[in-house]
């Protein structure tokens, strides 16, 4: 799994890139509508409404961007109505790729989905070919060398976590997705600071691949996170570390 944590954490260092251009607002006012929408207002009593507003602040939208979005989903102003879809596939090399999408307009979405697949060498699947491949979990990154990794390991093993796990240069706290703010609290509460925090969906094996596969997978992923309709993707691939890095 180390191609695809490799390319998460890429992913959370260009954030504000991509915020300057508007992308990640986009993307972030649509989660929060919709996390709103099914879970209520308050973030309190809605776990994916309060992820989804601290990853917001993360960005530097303004408040009342956030309010209006909020305001958006429980109804009580106006907006598009979204709808959460969920696609799979396959990428080159047999990798697997799970899509989740939010979109006012689902024959749109899957028409640009299986066109972004089709030019990367993937293809679009169906219903439950590759979902099974994966579990949703919390994922809470640190950098290994700036971080106590036996302090680590209590407090978020007494606060619910999964497990905590080494990859590459970076210590990983997994946790079950209904732990995942109480563990991130405690973590918070011991004034340790974390690079990433987000729950995902975690494969349970890799699928190597290199040369032209793998820089066409990569070419897939870039693609379909840049469709304004995709909130996330998934994969299982595991490609060289210098073709990922070359490509940031």
């Amino acid at each position: 799994m180390s191609g695809h944590s490799k390319w998460a954490n890429i992913k959370h260092k260009k954030a504000a890139v991509d915020a300057k251009r508007g992308k990640v607002f986009t993307k972030l006012i649509r989660e929060l509508t919709v996390a709103a929408k099914h879970g209520g207002g308050d973030i309190e009593s809605n776990p994916r409404l309060r992820t989804a507003v601290t990853t917001a602040k993360n960005c530097n939208m303004p408040n009342d961007t956030i309010d209006r979005a909020v305001k958006r989903g429980t109804q009580e102003v106006g907006g598009d109505d979204f709808h959460e879809l969920m696609y799979e596939g396959y990428g080159p090399g047999g990798s697997a790729v799970l899509v989740q999408a939010l979109t006012d307009n689902k024959n749109r979405t899957v028409a640009d989905v299986r066109k972004i697949f089709t030019k990367h060498g993937g293809s679009l699947g169906e219903n439950g070919c590759v979902a099974w491949m994966f579990h949703m979990k919390g994922r809470i990154g640190f950098e290994k060398e700036k971080v106590d990794e036996d302090k680590i390991f209590e407090i978020a093993l007494e606060a619910g976590a999964d497990d905590v796990v080494t990859e590459d240069n970076e210590l990983v706290v997994v946790t079950p997705p209904e732990a995942f703010e109480e563990v991130k609290s405690a973590i918070e509460g011991a004034s340790l600071s974390y690079e990433s925090a987000t729950v995902t969906m975690i494969p349970e094996s890799s699928i190597k691949i290199d040369g032209r596969e793998a820089e066409r997978m990569l070419h897939l992923m870039e693609a379909l996170e840049d469709s304004d309709d995709v909130q996330n993707v998934y994969s299982n691939f595991d490609v060289p570390d210098e073709l990922i890095e070359s490509m940031a």
